[in-house]
Parts: structure tokens; sequence; C-alpha cells
């Protein structure tokens, strides 16, 4: 079955509203086998939103709408939908009802615009909200089916999940499953050279590389009757991409970040760790800190942006800087192992570049960044050169050095073993 998704509010045309409720619509539709060919946004203009529906009742199976179910003038969702389906609007009273419960608990007046959204299509099955006062609908129609949704995500979402996934469920009985495996340390294109074979021949499931900021991502997507099956379909797959990259697969759960698993990382091995930036300015430390309860491992973050400061604060030769200069090889290894003496950690990791726009030379360009990480004594250097923007360079440095540091500890834990 086919379904469609329009999200109705002139905040989201002018950016005002981020519209997260059409990634998550999308990813349930997903879920649930249905193919969405379509999806649009349309302001507070019953005129644009009625051709529209027009439209999608003509190519799709299932319309989603989300937004415009309140009570002021310009909500006409619901009365666009129900004059495109030929319904008349009628007084549903357990939605009066549970809008007067909802208003009384917070103790708000009841204007007598709230008993507009009490109004709903004739013959339509009511979707009740407790969290807030707009109920959704599903208007059936022959082969069409329209299912309005409140715009507010703390209202959709429990209601999609609890109401309108089952009711969906019911009429297109296969599920879609996903499961990602998270690869560092390769890029695109050698990631898919690897998997081309499977591609190339797959049936159900398939997968997919998607490149990230440092990253690859590869989706491994099943249909089937049920959740089980479609993982019992996943699973060969996975454990063959498992096979295939080892040690760059960091993790197949879609909410660990890279940072995540390495604070996982550290833990299991009892380290520390450090940062010393120049060119990224603390944007390192920043991902470390997004994880929480990396307290107990990350000592400390320095920036060292001027030479003075390097030689300070991580006690850079001043011999170095001036052989070498502060892009090279020798300056981000004694930063590391300054930094990591100066923080008594057992690991730190050190990032000296050229960021841009400016700065660069024949000899040293713009993009040119130098990474080391000292790890108990052992120490890994590494050479990029990037392109793009400031922020860009700056972004994949940081991506590069967490990739090093998991690197190092990987590493680290090897040399115990073998010890």
């Amino acid at each position: 079955m086919t379904v469609e998704l329009i999200c109705v509010g002139t905040e989201l045309l002018l950016g005002n509203t981020v519209n997260t409720n059409a990634a998550f619509l999308s990813e349930q539709c997903a879920m649930l086998g249905l193919s969405m060919y379509y999806q649009s946004v349309v302001g507070d203009n019953p005129g644009r939103l009625e051709g529209l529906l027009q439209a999608a009742k003509g190519r799709s199976d299932i319309i989603i709408l989300s937004g415009g179910l309140g009570p002021t003038q310009d909500d006409l969702t619901k009365e666009t939908a129900a004059a495109v389906m030929g319904k008349k609007l009628v007084e549903d009273s357990k939605a009066r009802e549970g809008i007067q419960q909802f208003m009384a608990k917070r103790g708000r007046e009841i204007t007598e615009n709230n008993w507009k959204q009490a109004m709903v299509p004739e013959g339509c099955k009511v979707l009740y909200n407790p969290n807030g006062t707009a109920p959704g609908i599903i208007i059936e129609d022959g082969d069409t089916c329209m299912v309005l949704l409140p715009g507010p995500p703390n209202e959709l979402i429990p209601m999609f999940e609890e109401q309108v996934y089952p009711y969906l469920h019911n009429l297109q009985p296969e599920v879609i499953c996903s499961r990602m495996v998270k690869l560092c340390g390769i890029g695109e294109s050698a990631a898919e050279t690897e998997i081309l074979d499977l591609i190339e021949g797959q049936q159900n499931p398939t997968v997919a590389p998607y490149a990230k900021t440092g990253e690859v991502h590869l989706r491994i997507t099943a249909k089937a009757e049920s959740e089980d099956a479609a993982y019992a379909l996943i699973g060969p797959m996975e454990e063959e991409l498992q096979r295939r990259f080892g040690s760059l697969v960091y993790t197949d759960d879609p909410q660990v970040t890279l940072e995540m698993a390495i604070a996982k990382l550290l833990e299991g091995r009892q380290l520390t760790v450090t940062t010393a930036e120049s060119c990224t300015g603390g944007l390192l430390a920043g991902r470390l800190i997004n994880v929480p309860g990396i307290s107990s491992y990350f000592k400390e973050g320095h920036i060292t942006y001027s030479n003075e400061a390097k030689e300070k604060i991580l006690g850079v030769s001043h011999d170095t800087l001036e052989r070498y200069g502060a892009v090279s090889a020798q300056t981000a290894e004694e930063m590391a192992k300054g930094g990591a003496r100066a923080a008594g950690a057992d690991i730190c990791v050190a990032i000296t570049g050229i960021a841009g726009p400016e700065g660069g030379t024949e000899e040293k360009p713009v993009g040119l960044v130098y990474i080391s990480c000292w790890c108990k004594g052992r120490i890994l250097t590494q050479k990029n050169l990037y392109t793009g923007s400031r922020s860009k360079i700056r972004e994949y440095s940081v991506a590069s050095a967490l990739t090093l540091l998991r690197q190092a500890i990987l590493e680290e834990g090897n040399t115990q073993d073998s010890q």
C-alpha cells in the first residue's frame, strides 16, 4: 500500500518550526511496510490544501496529515479534509467531554472556539487525545483513507504509536525493519567495494551504505510478516558485515554514537583520556563531553591555539616549533605526550592543523591536519588533508581524532591480552 504525508502549517514553510513530525512519521511508515513516494508541506490555506488533497487522493491509498486541528480560524485541516471526502461535520460528545476535562485539570478557561475541536467528520474514527484538546481523525472513503493528527509532537507521537500504528498495521500486515551497522576508519567508496557482491545480489534483506562525517553507516532492511521474522532475515547479513569489516564496526545500535562507543571502551579498560586541540578549538572535547558519565574517564581538555600556549601548557619545545612549525607531525606528537603528562591521563589526543580559509601555503595548504594519540607510552600519528569550508575541516578533524582514539584503545587492549 502507498502512503502520502502532508504537513500543514505556515510556520513550517517559514522555518519557524522544525518539521520533526515528518521524520518520525516517515520512519514509522517504513517500519509498517508502507511505500511513501510523496511528502508535502503546505501553509494554512484551504485552497492550496484542497488541491493537494485531491492530488493525493488520486495517487495514494493512505494520506497522513499533521497539524491544523487547533481551535483558531486558520486551523482548517479537518474542515478541508472532510469536504474533499464528502463528509459533513458533527459534534462528538466524547471529544467535547475530553476538551472540558483537559482544560479543567489545567485551570484554563474554555473559550467558544475550543468547541470547534469537538466537531468531526460524520462516520469517522475519532482518536481521542489525552495529551491535548484536538482529537485525531481517520476518514475512510472507498479505497482512500485519511489520517489527521495534531501538530504538537507530544500529542502526535503517542497518538500515532498507540492508535494509528495498530490501525495501519491491520491494513498492511507486512512490516519493514532495519538495523544500522556503523563503521569508522573507512570511506564510503571502500566500504561499498567490500560489499558490492552483496548489493548486486540483494533481494530481501537489502543493504545500503550512507556516508556520514568521518563514518559510514550500512543500513540492512528486511520485509516480513512480523518484526521477529524480519530481524531473523537481518541477522545473517549483519553477521556477514561484522565478519568483513571486523574492528571497523563500532556498533549496530542506531542510538549509539562514536563517542559513546569510545566511552564504553574507556570504561571497560579503566583508562582516562584528555585532549590537546589547536585548530579544532575544543570541538573534540565537546564531542566526548556529550556522553553522560564521561567525567569518570575524561580528565581535562586543553585548547592551545598559539605557539606560546603549546609551549607553556603542553611542553612542546620551542625548537620543534621553530624547526617543523605548529602544523607538523612532530608538534602533534609533543602535544599528545605533553597533554597526557599535564593531565596525568593514560591517553591524550592532539590535533593541529590549518582550517582556513587563510593561512595555507604551497607546502602546508589549507586542510592539512595532523592528529596524534599518545596511549600509555605508545603513539599513533596521522596526516590528513581535508577539503571544504573551515567548519567542515574542523568537523572531519574531530571525526578522525575519535577514530584514532578508538584505534589506540583497541590496540592497547590487544597488547595487554597478548602479555
